[in-house]
């Protein structure tokens, strides 16, 4: 491993960015987070609401929990950052704040569900007795690809269902007809 003084977001954003490609291998939307703590990565995880029938198996989530359990403790020390492929929505944002993460690090922003600069901009209310340090675009361009890619390959692949469907409904009309 490198001296840790030249460990940039750039380097840890690159593993977040590899477990999101599992998600996408799994055919869960690839988003992927991990958890550093003194240049250590504590937890680690990817997007798997639908292979464990969990709403709740978000890729911060699952680094959440890995990195309690590796700790023993719900919250986290108070070095931890959290580098995560896509800004993070409302249920996110609530567990970084209950597990004291000390700063986010976020690659694409999410216009619709984000939650820290995007769409709802949770911490401008003032209602929330800890905050983080929030670093938003690292890797934006990596991390928007991949997702923006799988949504194409998703898209593509429902194109061709239809298609099959409509196929099959067309010969089983025909065949009917020819009786």
């Amino acid at each position: 491993m490198t001296d840790a003084t030249q460990l940039t977001d750039e380097y840890w954003m690159q593993f977040a960015y590899e477990q999101a490609a599992i998600a996408a291998s799994k055919q869960e939307i690839p988003v992927g987070a991990i958890i550093v703590s003194q240049n250590q990565i504590i937890g680690a995880g990817y997007n798997a609401p639908i292979s464990l029938n969990d709403p709740t198996a978000h890729a911060e989530v699952q680094a959440l929990r890995q990195a309690c359990a590796n700790l023993n403790n719900y919250r986290l020390p108070e070095d931890s950052v959290l580098y995560v492929t896509l800004e993070p929505c409302t249920m996110c944002v609530g567990a970084l704040i209950h597990a004291r993460v000390s700063k986010v690090v976020f690659g694409a922003t999410e216009p619709k569900a984000g939650s820290l600069i995007s769409a709802r901009k949770l911490f401008e209310t003032g209602y929330y007795n800890h905050q983080f340090d929030i670093e938003a675009g690292c890797l934006n361009e990596q991390c928007s690809k991949q997702l923006s890619d799988f949504f194409k390959m998703r898209r593509e692949q429902k194109r061709l269902q239809r298609l099959q469907e409509k196929s099959l409904n067309d010969q089983n009309h025909n065949s009917n007809h020819v009786k």
